[in-house]
């Protein structure tokens, strides 16, 4: 009989604030938009959490949603908001896939696939129709949000793309338009230009130092300028009224570019473009105060501040002069320059006559220096490095308000003062600022080194460099937080109320979880206490460290004087009662479950097993490479399994110490190994490992095979915990994220799991090998098509071929049928396919039409190209079918011109395609004027409507006194009647 396992999944995620991936992004409140105060006075912040991302109240400290795909495991790496609607959010992914959410619903609307690596950055247009999207193999690719559909694919840059932004010159026209327009003026635009429907401009900087612009109506590059002479440009920012923008390269270097927004306006609305014009000019160069990368640019709020920070705790600050202070900057300089002439000497009239033009030339705000327009302003010291930051819209007043994520799994918000005219006026010292709100409790600041369950699986210990946190694992929330060392290994003592902590220093720390506080610190060892492990029987502990030693401690209850009273009060101590010295550095011991053993690993790569009552020599396991890091012993204390640098995982037998099998289990170092503690389910030699490789991987300690390799973590793992019931298992990991994987009713079979994986490599090499005959078949140029296969994309191929194949039989039966029947009333009807059948005898076109609609619009171009051309006339028949009934009509259209597109030459040499073609066309015409026609009538309609509600919603309100004498005069004079007559 074959046999079966449970089956683990991933159930839960916890302790990440945000994670280092991404940048952040703020959004308003919902009732903001509905005009009503807001409710917590912070907003939300949109952060990266691995693969999902969160929405925080930064206020509360609460997580609103949650957005997670479940069919991605990729983590986040870029998050953009939409200009147009607040509540939509685009999302890059590690894989290249771009994802839309909707914040309200917390689902995706949109799901995107064109990059061949992690995108790393998107923006929006102001319109919110088109998003751009840029990633690590150097593409920018424009997406249409309407069709969800990729548009096009732009080629120009040699290395990652950093940057990207929509030059719409014409927004504000059209805001002017849509607020104060009229039948005549919308007219008279139509008549005067193209710039209505021009697409704009983009503007892109990547790590190749170049800063290029893009028209996108024509889709080539109008301008190149070599950007950051220094190296790589790492971020990008553009002001509001897109006339100026900042380039952050190395060295803490700031290129400042003025953009000609007039000069692209005329040439948006001009057939023939001036070749020899600059639209971007080189402005000039501003220094931040450390000379690290510039990661983050950001305009504040009405453009009068910038933001600027690199990987390092500061975050620079500058103001923007308004024009009235920039002049007074310019005056004072052309008074020096005067003083200064006159001094050196007042006779030559040349001289001054020079300095008078000078005076004439520097009067212009324009051509005033960077450092005049923009001048430092103040220097924020965040708590951890900075990874991200985002101005926060307040409402109008004298704070700024700014979201910072830190890379140390920390969230913060700043109010930053602005000065007042006076203060302006007497002092020139930097402005104040405040940490109003920070996200800290729910994580920890560094990585988690030690993992700990308690008796009854419903409290989680995990300790780090600095905290030591206490966990419910039902809620998720952490319910106390404990200063401590930089703990390395920990343990929740007999009866759950007391956890120890080793620390590097050598210092052992005993916390009380009811009253958060620190009983007491023994100096337990002279190198860093590496490992630590309670005797089976609750009565000692064994700590081993770096220094040679593992030391003995017992437990015992003193009474201890309260202070000022002649009371005492119980309290536990450690009693150190005796000492094993060894060879070498200890690693990790280990008690076996009938106590008679004590396993310690050195760092001479071997595993010393002692008696413990005696501490006598038992065993010595050779065989390992490289230290060995963990250990465990199984449920019988039969097996020992363990764990090392070189990769691999060994069992041996307790009883004479035989290597039973070494595996290859991870393709990085091991961190740790653990049985599961009972055999109810005869899983008791069964095992977990976690390596650096982000794997975490459960065996058969008895058949020495994979069960299931679980995958969720997006850095090393560093620690384990199985629950004493084995149901579930908690690891943790670089990545600052808990997560905790359940066992379910599901039965796993080692045959399938082992197919599954072939399935997984086969499909990846598959879509690897055709994105490659893809490039070395791509047309070179500028802009080509979007186009990238995945498995999701040949499955539906595949489906659109086998439902065209069926089709196509079916219609030639159903054919030869209507023949027949026209010669004899009485023939029978033929035995059509089995799947028509199934879906309530429908019809050959009505199938292909469903199968084809199932195909999400994204995929549905990658899918149609798998398709070969001796497809194509079959697929043109159903083309033809669908035009004449009117089914799905911008369907069928978008269907028609991309094949027409695809195989335009083939279709041009083929004579049987010519009449199938004239066929299509009468049918479409036809079909697209009625719908034309049915169109204009409702537009006609709704503007009928709209004009009657708005002069029925329209009063004039006039002087009483003027319409009284309005009112005498008209009673002279023949009165005149108007009506309106429709």
């Amino acid at each position: 009989m074959v046999k079966s396992y449970w089956k683990y999944e991933h159930s839960k995620t916890f302790g990440l604030v945000t994670s280092s991936s991404s940048n952040v992004v703020w959004s308003p409140d919902e009732d903001v938009h509905k005009g009503t105060a807001r409710s917590t006075g912070a907003g939300r912040a949109v952060v990266p959490a691995e693969e999902e991302i969160f929405c925080w109240d930064v206020k509360k400290g609460e997580i609103l949603s949650r957005w997670k795909d479940s069919g991605c495991a990729s983590e986040v790496t870029c998050i953009a908001k939409s200009k147009a609607d607040p509540d939509i959010h685009a999302a890059g992914y590690g894989d290249g896939s771009i994802r839309l959410w909707d914040a309200r619903t917390a689902t995706t609307v949109i799901s995107f696939n064109g990059h061949h690596s992690a995108v790393t950055t998107l923006a929006f247009n102001t319109s919110g129709v088109r998003l751009a999207s840029g990633g690590q193999d150097t593409d920018v690719i424009i997406w249409d949000l309407i069709e969800e559909v990729g548009l096009y694919k732009l080629r120009g840059h040699q290395n990652q793309v950093t940057g990207l932004h929509f030059l719409d010159v014409h927004a504000d026209e059209r805001e002017d338009e849509e607020t104060h327009a009229t039948d005549e003026t919308q007219g008279r635009n139509k008549d005067l230009g193209m710039h209505v429907d021009h697409v704009g401009f983009l503007l892109t900087t990547s790590k190749d130092a170049l800063i290029k612009l893009w028209d996108l109506s024509t889709r080539h590059c109008m301008e190149t300028h070599v950007a950051q002479t220094n190296g790589e440009c790492w971020s990008m920012a553009v002001s509001q009224d897109h006339d100026s923008c900042i380039i952050g390269g190395n060295d803490g270097e700031l290129k400042v570019w003025s953009v000609d927004v007039q000069g692209l306006r005329e040439t948006s609305t001009q057939l023939n473009q001036d070749i020899a014009r600059q639209y971007l000019k080189d402005r000039g160069t501003l220094l931040r105060q450390s000379k690290d990368k510039t990661t983050g640019l950001a305009y504040g709020p009405r453009d009068k501040y910038i933001a600027a920070h690199g990987s390092d705790r500061s975050i620079d600050l500058w103001r923007i002069r308004t024009n009235n202070e920039v002049q007074k900057t310019l005056a004072r300089k052309r008074k020096r320059r005067r003083e200064k002439s006159t001094a050196i000497g007042a006779n030559n009239m040349q001289m001054n006559d020079n300095v008078d033009e000078i005076e004439w030339k520097s009067e212009d705000v324009s051509s005033a220096e960077v450092s005049d327009v923009v001048i430092p302003y103040v220097i924020i010291r965040t708590s951890g490095r900075v990874r991200s930051i985002d101005w926060i819209n307040t409402k109008m007043g004298q704070t700024l308000q700014l979201l910072v994520s830190a890379s140390n799994n920390e969230l913060e918000v700043y109010d930053i003062h602005t000065k007042s005219k006076e203060k302006k006026m007497k002092s020139n010292e930097p402005a104040g600022y405040d940490r109003t709100f920070s996200v800290d409790l729910p994580g920890h600041r560094t990585d988690i080194r030690s993992i700990a369950l308690s008796s009854d699986d419903r409290m989680l210990a995990t300790a780090s460099n600095g905290s030591l946190k206490l966990w419910n694992l039902n809620t998720q929330s952490c319910i106390r937080t404990l200063e401590c060392g930089y703990a390395l290994c920990s343990s929740f003592l007999p009866g759950d109320k007391i956890v120890v902590v080793g620390n590097r220093n050598g210092d052992l720390e005993v916390f009380d979880i009811a009253s958060s506080t620190l009983i007491e610190t023994l100096k337990a060892h002279e190198g860093p206490i590496w490992t630590l492990h309670v005797h089976p029987d609750g009565k000692s502990i064994v700590t081993g460290s770096a220094d040679k030693t593992a030391k003995f401690w017992t437990f015992q209850i003193v009474q201890e004087n309260i202070a000022g009273t002649k009371r005492t009060t119980p309290r536990l101590k450690l009693v150190h009662n005796r000492t094993l010295k060894v060879s070498d550095d200890i690693l990790s011991v280990r008690y076996s479950p009938d106590s008679r053993f004590l396993a310690v690993s050195l760092l001479d790569n071997t595993v010393k097993v002692f008696f413990t009552d005696t501490l006598k020599l038992f065993l010595s396991l050779y065989g390992h490479k490289l230290p060995v890091l963990s250990m465990d012993i199984s449920y019988d204390s039969k097996l020992i399994v363990t764990c090392s640098a070189d990769k691999n995982v060994r069992l041996w037998g307790m009883d004479f110490g035989d290597c039973h099998k070494a595996l290859f289990a991870h393709q990085d170092s091991i961190m740790q190994v653990s049985f599961v503690p009972h055999n109810q389910d005869g899983n008791g030699h069964h095992f977990f490992s976690a390596g650096k490789d982000r794997m975490l991987k459960y065996w058969d300690g008895d058949k020495f095979e994979q069960i299931q390799k679980l995958e969720g973590h997006h850095g090393e793992i560093w620690a384990i915990a199985v629950s004493r019931t084995g149901d579930f298992v908690v690891s943790a990991s670089h990545d600052k994220s808990i997560r905790v994987w359940k066992q379910t009713d599901e039965q796993i079979f080692l045959e399938e799991e082992r197919e599954k994986e072939l399935e997984e490599l086969y499909e990846n090499k598959l879509t690897m090998s055709i994105e490659q005959d893809a490039e070395n078949v791509e047309e070179q140029g500028e802009a080509i098509a979007a186009t990238k296969q995945t498995t999701e994309t040949l499955v539906a191929g595949e489906k659109i071929a086998e439902a065209l194949e069926i089709g196509m039989t079916d219609l030639d039966l159903i054919m030869d049928w209507n023949e027949t029947k026209a010669l004899s009333q009485n023939a029978a009807r033929p035995q059509r396919n089995p799947v028509f059948l199934a879906y309530g005898n429908q019809s050959a076109e009505a199938h292909v039409l469903s199968v084809v609609q199932k195909i999400k619009a994204a995929a549905l171009q990658d899918a149609l190209l798998i398709l070969q051309f001796e497809k194509v006339p079959a697929l043109f028949t159903f083309l033809r079918k669908w035009a004449d009934r009117q089914w799905d009509m911008p369907l069928t259209c978008r269907i028609l011109f991309f094949m027409l597109k695809t195989h335009h030459r083939q279709i041009i040499a083929s004579k049987t395609m010519r009449p199938m073609m004239d066929g299509i066309r009468e049918s479409l015409r036809r079909a697209l004027q009625q719908q034309k026609d049915v169109m204009g009538f409702n537009i006609a309609a709704l503007r009928f409507v709209g004009n009657q509600v708005k002069d029925r919603g329209t009063w004039n309100y006039v002087d009483e006194s003027q319409w009284g004498d309005e009112e005498t005069k008209g009673k002279e004079k023949k009165k005149r009647f108007f009506v309106d007559v429709a």
